[in-house]
C-alpha cells in the first residue's frame, strides 16, 4: 500500500531516526530526516505537504518540548513525541502543550506505524468533516461568546477574527462540546464523540485536552465559564450562561 503522507523525523540519535526512517519509507511514507529543531523547522519551511513530525523529547541543543511550544504557535502539523519510558512528567507535559499523541522509548517500529495512522486519520477526519447541522451554509459556522467556528474549514476565530490555533483532537472536541451545548457529557461519551478510542482509558488525557481549550477560549481559564465541570460526573459547554 502507498501513502502521500510525508513524515518529519526529529532526533539527535542518528541510528534511531534512520531506523525509523527506513521502517516508515518502506511501509510507504515520504520520510525526512532532521538532527534538532534548526533543521526541523528549516525542512517545514522547505516542504508545505508535511503530515506529521515524530518528535523526541530529550535532545541536547533544544529539549523536544520547546521546540513543540514554538511550533504550536505558528504551525499546524500532527505531532507525536517520543519520550523516555515511564516519564509521566514529559507525556503529560507535552499533551497540555499540544503533542497530538506520544510514544515511550524504546521504540515499537509496528506501535509507531499504529499510532501514526490512527493521528493522521483524526486529522484528516477533522479537516474534512461534514458538519452534523443541517440546513444553509451559515449552519457550517457557528458563534459563541464573541467566538467563531468554522465546521467546515475546522477553523476557530477570536473576536477580532484572528484564528486561534486549533490541534485536530482540539477541533473535534471543541466540536463535540457545540453540538451538545448545555448537556453534560462525562469522559467516555466525550472520548467515543471525538472517535479518539485510541487513547488509554484510564489516563486523564481528556481533562488535559479541556484545560488546553480552556486556555484559548476562557477569559480566565482557572474559573471557566463556557466549559465548566460537573463534579463526579464530567463537563458541560454552555456559553448561554456566560
Amino acid at each position: 500500500m502507498s501513502y502521500d503522507q510525508h513524515i518529519l523525523i526529529c532526533d539527535d540519535e542518528a541510528d534511531l531516526r534512520e531506523m525509523v526512517g527506513e521502517y516508515l519509507e518502506r511501509r510507504g511514507y515520504r520520510v525526512t530526516l532532521t538532527e534538532g529543531g534548526i533543521d526541523l523547522e528549516a525542512a517545514l519551511d522547505a516542504n508545505e505537504d508535511v503530515s506529521a513530525v515524530i518528535l523526541d523529547i530529550n535532545m541536547p541543543r533544544e529539549d523536544g518540548l520547546s521546540i513543540l511550544r514554538r511550533l504550536r504557535n505558528d504551525r499546524n502539523v500532527c505531532i507525536i513525541m517520543l519520550t523516555i519510558e515511564g516519564d509521566v512528567v514529559d507525556r503529560i507535559v507535552g499533551l497540555e502543550m499540544g503533542a497530538d499523541d506520544y510514544l515511550p522509548k524504546p521504540v515499537d517500529l509496528r506501535e509507531l506505524e499504529a499510532r501514526l495512522k490512527a493521528v493522521l486519520r483524526r486529522s484528516s477526519t477533522a479537516s474534512t468533516i461534514s458538519p452534523l447541522l443541517d440546513g444553509n451554509s451559515a449552519d457550517k459556522v457557528t458563534e459563541f461568546c464573541g467566538f467563531r467556528l468554522d465546521l467546515t474549514a475546522a477553523k476557530l476565530f477570536d473576536q477580532n477574527d484572528d484564528e486561534i490555533i486549533l490541534t485536530a483532537m482540539e477541533f473535534r472536541l471543541l466540536r463535540v462540546f457545540v453540538e451538545n451545548r448545555g448537556r453534560v457529557l462525562n469522559r467516555d461519551q466525550l472520548l467515543e464523540l471525538a472517535h479518539d478510542r485510541g487513547w488509554d482509558p484510564f489516563d486523564r488525557s481528556i481533562d488535559i485536552r479541556v484545560s488546553r481549550l480552556r486556555r484559548k477560549i476562557e477569559n480566565n481559564p482557572a474559573k471557566p465559564e463556557m466549559i465548566r465541570t460537573v463534579r463526579g460526573v464530567g463537563y458541560i459547554f454552555d456559553p448561554d450562561e456566560v
